[in-house]
C-alpha cells in the first residue's frame, strides 16, 4: 500500500513540476545557486542545495539558459533537456567577461550587458575571507576602502565619497536613514557576514533606481533565503561555524538551519560574536601605541601608564545578529518572501575619542555608543504572470527601527552626557519589468519612504544618580520623507552594442520643530520642501567576443536630511555644529570609461577610469547663531559651524584588475586603485577631498581545488603627506603618525597573509590563517584604532 500510494504521489507531482538536476561535470556534485532563466531574463530560478530547480515555468521559452559564476554558460531547450533526463552536466570555467548579477535594477542581468563598474563578492568569496564583519567583507574585496573610528565600526569609501553619499540596501532596503551624517558610520557592521549569499557594489552614482544617497555607489547585501524541496517530502541545508581569532580574541558562533517544502521555504540564522581589546602590530610608528589608558578607582579619575602599549584597551565589544526568513510559492505566478532581521551590540567604546588629551590628561574619562540596535521587518511579493504592464513585478513593504545613543563624561567631570536616536523607518517599492521586444526592456518603479526621529538627552550626576535634561542631538519628533518614480530602458541595438537609459525625479519634504530650551535658535521650525531629477545613460560595446568597452554618464544626487539641517553636535574639540534649515539638494556627475579584455579563457584584463563632480555640496563651514561666531557648548567656547551648500567637489580615479589562471587550480589576482579629490574650502582654494582614500590593493596567489584552497597575499596601502591631507583631517593629530616636521600624516603600509582551507570530509570545513605575518603597525587612512598585529584565525564550519 505504501508503495502504491507513494507512485500516486509522484505521478501527482510529476504533474506539476519539472525538475532539472545541475551537477558538476568532473565531480559529479551538485551545484547550488546556479541560476536557470528563460531568454528574456525575467523569470529566473536558483538550484537548491541538491542542484535541483523546477524548470516548468519555461517550458514554453525557446532557450533556457545555466549559468554559474566560474562555469561554462549553458543553454538548452526544452526539448534537449528532455532527451538529456533533465540532467545537466557544468565545466568549470577559468576566467569569462559573464556573470548574472543582480544589478542596478533590481534584477538579474549579464555582467556583459551593464555599462558601469559592478564588484561582486560571491558566497565562496566570503567562505575562503571568513571576515569578522561586514565591513570586513567589503574591505577584503579589494575596492572598497574602510575607516574604522573603533573596533566596533567600518565606514566604506567608494569613489571619493563616503558615509551619507554611498548606500546602504538590504534585500532590496535601503538602509540609509534620517540621521546618516557626514562623519563616519559604522551601520554595515550591524550586517551579519555569515548570514550573507553575496553582495555587490555598484561604483558610481545609481540614483535613477536607488534615489538619495546612492553618489559614490551603493553596496547591495543580499541575505540566505530558504530553498525549496522540488520533488522530495523536505529539504534541510544549512551551516554551523565557530571562528577563534588572536588579535581581538575573537570568539564568533554562528549557524542557520534551512527547511524546503515544496512550497514553502523556512530559514533561521543566529550568530554571536564577542572582541576583546584588539592587539596591534609591533614594526611601525610608536604614534599608533596605547601609552595610557584612563579609568575610575575609588570614586576618582585616574590615567596610568599602558604596561602593555601594544593591547589597545578599551577598544572590545559584543554583538548579537538573528534572522529568521519565510517563503511561501503558492503557485508558478506568485511568491512572497518575509523577512525579519534583528541586530544588538554592547556599548562599544569609542577608541578615538578616548586617546585624546588635553593638558596633558585624557580630555575623556569616558566615550561610548550605546548598543546599536537594528531591527528590519520587509515583505516582498513577486508576480510572474505577464501581461500588458508588465511581464514581472515586484513589491517590498519594509519597516525598520534604529537605536544608537553617545555617552561621554569628560575627564574629572561628574557628568555623564547621554543622548539616544531612534528612528522609524517605513518604505515601500514597487517594481516592474516589461519586455517590448527580444531586444528591448523598460524597468520601471515608484518608491515612498518615511523617517520619524525621536532624539532625547540626558544629563546624570555619577557620584548621586540625579538625572537632569540635557538638550538633545536631533529635532525630537522630526520627520524625512521621500517620494520617487523611475523609469530605466535598455536595448540591445546589435550582437556588438547595448545603450542602457534612465531617468528619476524625486521628492524630500523635512519637518522639524526645535526646541530653544538649552541653544537661542533664531527659528522654531524649518521645513523643507525639495524635487531632484536625475539620469544616467551608457553603452556597452562588444568589438570582439572577448572585449568590452562601456562607457557611463549619470547624475546622482543626495537630499538633505534631519542630521544636515537639525544636529547640534561637537565636530571636534572646539567645533559645534548648529542647524541650517537652508538647505537644498547636492549633485553629482559623473562619467566612467571601462575596458575589459580576455585572453584565451584564462586571463583577464580590466581597466576602468571615472570623473565625478559634485555641485552644491553640502559641507560645515563657519556660521554665526544670533550674531554669535562662538558660543559655551558643553562647558567650552566652541566655533559656531554649520552644514551649507556652499562649495564644489570632485573625484577621479582609476582602478584595475587582472585575473590570470597560469596553470590548473592556481590563480593569480590584482586590484589596484588610485583615486584623487578636491573639494572648495571657505577661500575658494581647492584642498584635498576628505574621503579620498590613499592608494590602495590587493594581490592574491590562490590554491584551489575539491579538497585544500590556499590563498598568499599582499594588501598594501600608499602615503597620505601632511600636504595631500584634508583640512580637517590635519587637526586629528592624535590619529595620525608624524612626520620629519611634527606634522600628521597616513604613512604606506603593506601586510603579507596567508589562508589555508581544508575540506576535511564534503560536510566539514576548517579554515586556519595567519593575517599580518610580518607584524606590522599600521592605521587605514582617517583610522583612529589601529589594525591588527600578527593574527592567527581557526575556525571550523559544518554544512548540514
Amino acid at each position: 500500500m505504501k508503495i502504491i500510494f507513494s507512485l500516486i504521489i509522484l505521478f501527482t507531482f510529476s504533474l506539476n513540476a519539472q525538475i532539472v538536476t545541475v551537477k558538476d561535470a568532473a565531480t559529479e556534485k551538485p551545484l547550488e545557486v546556479v541560476s536557470v532563466y528563460s531568454n528574456d531574463l525575467n523569470r529566473a530560478l536558483i538550484t537548491n542545495p541538491n542542484g535541483q530547480v523546477d524548470i516548468k515555468s519555461l517550458n514554453k521559452s525557446n532557450e533556457i539558459i545555466f549559468r554559474l559564476i566560474g562555469y561554462e554558460k549553458l543553454s538548452f531547450s526544452y526539448n534537449q533537456l528532455k532527451e538529456m533526463n533533465f540532467i545537466v552536466k557544468m565545466k568549470e570555467q577559468a576566467i569569462s567577461i559573464e556573470n548574472v548579477i543582480v544589478s542596478a535594477k533590481r534584477w538579474e542581468e549579464d555582467r556583459s550587458e551593464i555599462p558601469h563598474t559592478i564588484e561582486v563578492i560571491t558566497p565562496k568569496d566570503i567562505e575562503l575571507q571568513n571576515p569578522q564583519t561586514a565591513a570586513d567583507m567589503l574591505s577584503q574585496s579589494g575596492h572598497v576602502y574602510v575607516q574604522k573610528s573603533q573596533l566596533g565600526a567600518g565606514s566604506p569609501m567608494i569613489r571619493g565619497f563616503a558615509t551619507n553619499r554611498v548606500l546602504l540596501v538590504v534585500d532590496n532596503v535601503r538602509m540609509n536613514t534620517a540621521i546618516f551624517r557626514s562623519g563616519n558610520l559604522q551601520n554595515v557592521i550591524s550586517l551579519d557576514a555569515n548570514s550573507l549569499a553575496n553582495s555587490e557594489v555598484i561604483f558610481g552614482p545609481a540614483s535613477v533606481v536607488y534615489g538619495s544617497d546612492a553618489i559614490g555607489g551603493v553596496m547591495e547585501f543580499n541575505t540566505l533565503s530558504p530553498k525549496y524541496a522540488y520533488g522530495n517530502d523536505y529539504l534541510i541545508d544549512g551551516s554551523v561555524l565557530t571562528r577563534y581569532s588572536t588579535a581581538n580574541k575573537e570568539r564568533t558562533g554562528s549557524f542557520n538551519l534551512s527547511l524546503g517544502l515544496e512550497n514553502w521555504g523556512f530559514l533561521t540564522s543566529f550568530t554571536y560574536s564577542k572582541f576583546d581589546d584588539l592587539r596591534i602590530g609591533s614594526d611601525g610608528p610608536d604614534e599608533y601605541l596605547r601609552p595610557f589608558y584612563q579609568t575610575r578607582l575609588n570614586g576618582v579619575d585616574t590615567f596610568f601608564v599602558n604596561s602593555d602599549p601594544e593591547l589597545q584597551i578599551n577598544s572590545g565589544y559584543e554583538q548579537i545578529n538573528f534572522m529568521q526568513k519565510i517563503n511561501f510559492k503558492p503557485n508558478e505566478d506568485w511568491e512572497f518572501k518575509y523577512g525579519f532581521h534583528y541586530s544588538t551590540s554592547s556599548n562599544v567604546p569609542r577608541y578615538d575619542r578616548l586617546i585624546e588629551l588635553r593638558n596633558g590628561s585624557p580630555r575623556s574619562a569616558e566615550w561610548y555608543y550605546g548598543p546599536q540596535k537594528w531591527m528590519m521587518n520587509n515583505l516582498s511579493i513577486t508576480n510572474y504572470s505577464v501581461n500588458t504592464l508588465f511581464d514581472l513585478s515586484q513589491v517590498v513593504l519594509a519597516f525598520q527601527n534604529f537605536e544608537e545613543s553617545r555617552n561621554d563624561r569628560s575627564y574629572k567631570s561628574s557628568t555623564l552626557r547621554s543622548r539616544t536616536e531612534k528612528v522609524n523607518a517605513f518604505s515601500a517599492n514597487i517594481d516592474f519589468v516589461k519586455n517590448i521586444n527580444p531586444q528591448s526592456q523598460i524597468y520601471y518603479g515608484i518608491e515612498t519612504i518615511f523617517n520619524k526621529v525621536n532624539s532625547t538627552g540626558e544629563k546624570t550626576n555619577i557620584n548621586n544618580g540625579v538625572k537632569s535634561a540635557e538638550s538633545t542631538r536631533y529635532p525630537d519628533g522630526s520627520t524625512w520623507n521621500s517620494y520617487g518614480a523611475y523609469l530605466a530602458y535598455k536595448n540591445k541595438l546589435s550582437e556588438k552594442y547595448i545603450l542602457q537609459t534612465g531617468i528619476r525625479y524625486n521628492l524630500v519634504d523635512i519637518n522639524a520643530e526645535f526646541d530653544t530650551t538649552f541653544f537661542p535658535f533664531p527659528f522654531t521650525n524649518a521645513e523643507l520642501n525639495t524635487g531632484a531629477l536625475t539620469a544616467s545613460a551608457g553603452l556597452v560595446w562588444h568589438p570582439q567576443k572577448d572585449w568590452q568597452i562601456n562607457f557611463n554618464l549619470s547624475t546622482g544626487f543626495r537630499a538633505p536630511n534631519i542630521d544636515d539641517i537639525g544636529k547640534v553636535f561637537d565636530s571636534e574639540p572646539g567645533s559645534v555644529v548648529v542647524p541650517n534649515p537652508n538647505l537644498k539638494s547636492e549633485y553629482v556627475y559623473s562619467a566612467e570609461l571601462g575596458l575589459m579584455k580576455v585572453f584565451s579563457s584564462n586571463l583577464k584584463l580590466e581597466l576602468v577610469g571615472f570623473y565625478s563632480y559634485l555641485q552644491d555640496a553640502l559641507i560645515r563651514r563657519d556660521f554665526t547663531l544670533e550674531g554669535q561666531d562662538s558660543i559655551i557648548y558643553d562647558g567650552a567656547l566652541s566655533k559656531v559651524e554649520s552644514i551649507q551648500n556652499a562649495a564644489f567637489a570632485f573625484s577621479y580615479g582609476l582602478h584595475g584588475v587582472i585575473d590570470f589562471n597560469f596553470a590548473r587550480n592556481f590563480k593569480l589576482t590584482s586590484k589596484i586603485n588610485y583615486q584623487q579629490g578636491k573639494e572648495e574650502d571657505e577661500s575658494g582654494n581647492k584642498v584635498p577631498l576628505r574621503h579620498s582614500p590613499p592608494l590602495f590593493g590587493t594581490t592574491r596567489l590562490v590554491y584551489d581545488d575539491n579538497k585544500y584552497s590556499v590563498i598568499f597575499y599582499a594588501d598594501y596601502n600608499g602615503e597620505i603627506s601632511y600636504n595631500n591631507l584634508a583640512p580637517s583631517e590635519r587637526e586629528k593629530t592624535a590619529i595620525y603618525a608624524s612626520d620629519e616636521n611634527g606634522n600628521p600624516y597616513s604613512p604606506a603600509w603593506f601586510t603579507l597573509n596567508l589562508k589555508l582551507g581544508i575540506r576535511v570530509i564534503d560536510n566539514l570545513l576548517i579554515n586556519v590563517s595567519v593575517e599580518n605575518i610580518l607584524d606590522k603597525r599600521y592605521r587605514t587612512y582617517s583610522s583612529a584604532i589601529t589594525a591588527p598585529g600578527r593574527n592567527f584565525i581557526t575556525s571550523v564550519k559544518y554544512n548540514l
